[in-house]
């Protein structure tokens, strides 16, 4: 069995993807984490991670149901999306990225 790579997408408001991104490499797993400002901009990453070679995605739990949708459908069932669950997230000042991102 091959290395893992897989990615974690965190949605913050300021975040950009070029700039607030790193690489974790263990023996077994090689882990992409990204910043992404709104919903938008995390499909497009989403989409070139997964062009990159990404073999599964993990989404922050700034990602309401609706944004989570938005990811699995941008990814085409090339690969499988799981989730960090919070209905109302701490870090974006108690709500769901739904309500924020739209």
């Amino acid at each position: 069995m091959g290395k893992l790579k897989a990615a974690f997408i965190f949605v913050a408001p300021e975040a950009e993807p070029e700039k607030h991104k790193t690489i974790i490499s263990t023996p077994i797993v090689e882990l992409h984490v990204v910043g992404v400002k709104d919903y938008e901009e995390a499909c497009k990453i989403a989409k070139e991670l997964v062009n990159d070679g990404i073999g599964a995605i993990e989404l922050c739990g700034g990602f309401g149901h609706k944004g989570v949708a938005k990811i699995v459908e941008a990814v085409e069932g090339k690969v499988p999306v799981g989730v960090v669950r919070f209905d109302i997230h701490p870090g974006l000042e108690g709500k769901s990225g739904d309500e924020i991102f739209k």
